[in-house]
């Protein structure tokens, strides 16, 4: 391979790298609408809704339940907490694309007034059910 034909690959690799950056940044980091305490990654939910309930997942892997406070009032939820990073020892680190730090959520309910019946973490995802009031 000659002098010019590394370079260019060099370089393609580089600007793969930083798409695939940048694309990971903007699923996992993105900061909250809301103004917080500081900087912080949203995990992703999804929201089922029935006639008597709201039912929302939060993706939580590696968390621990009791670093975990989720508050429902005003007509939005509040999901905050903060996934540590794990000790390593002495490893050198590879790749990091799974989000550390503090996290917050915040979602605007559906009309109307709900109270928290139902916390569990369940294979690292947050299941909550609201009761509709």
């Amino acid at each position: 391979m000659n002098p010019r034909n590394r370079t260019g690959w060099m370089w393609q690799q580089a600007f793969e790298m930083i798409g695939e950056a940048e694309r990971l940044h903007r699923h996992f980091f993105q900061l909250s609408a809301q103004p917080s305490a500081g900087p912080s990654w949203e995990p992703p939910v999804d929201v089922l809704e029935t006639a008597e309930h709201l039912l929302v997942i939060v993706a939580l892997p590696g968390v621990a339940p009791e670093h975990v406070q989720v508050v429902a009032g005003d007509g939005t939820l509040s999901v905050v907490g903060e996934r540590a990073m794990p000790a390593a020892g002495h490893a050198m680190l590879q790749r990091l694309e799974i989000p550390y730090g503090r996290f917050e959520r915040r979602l605007d309910l559906p009309g109307g007034h709900y109270e928290i019946e139902q916390r569990e973490l369940i294979h690292g995802c947050l299941h909550l059910t609201l009761r509709k009031l």
